[in-house]
């Protein structure tokens, strides 16, 4: 450890250039991700702005429990599928995965085919460890 200060410390320069390449690269992740919702937030969408929740795991974990009304569409057959999305197109669509970290690239997709989407912050696990109602099938 102390031979990390004395790196930090005799290489000012190199590590104030890592500092701004890791935060300009974490930058750019979260803004090509898409917009974040909460567990409240999707909830408010969902009820008033008749969101539609589109889960993109696979069928198994979709089966273990999943938002109510859900849609799945499992992320490998995403780009395949996206045509029955299309009478969805003027409503939000709140993307679900297990932790909320996968479904930057799904939207990403979406958004470049017109469709206005977020993604669940935290996604099924945020949604389960806040207790709030999970679908079985």
């Amino acid at each position: 450890m102390d031979r990390l200060f004395e790196f930090v410390g005799n290489h000012l320069e190199l590590v104030a250039i890592w500092g701004v390449f890791l935060a300009a690269l974490l930058w750019d992740n979260s803004r090509r991700s898409g917009q974040t919702v909460s567990t409240a937030q999707a909830t408010l969408m969902i009820n008033k702005e008749n969101a539609v929740v589109l889960d993109i795991r696979d069928k198994k974990d979709f089966s273990a429990g999943h938002l109510a009304n859900a849609m799945n569409i499992p992320y490998s057959n995403l780009a395949s599928r996206l045509n029955e999305l299309d009478a969805h197109k003027e409503r939000p669509i709140i993307l679900v995965c297990k932790t909320g970290q996968t479904v930057g690239v799904a939207g990403k997709m979406l958004r470049e085919k017109g469709f206005n989407a977020v993604r669940l912050s935290g996604g099924m696990m945020e949604w389960t460890n806040q207790n709030l109602p999970v679908v079985r099938s």
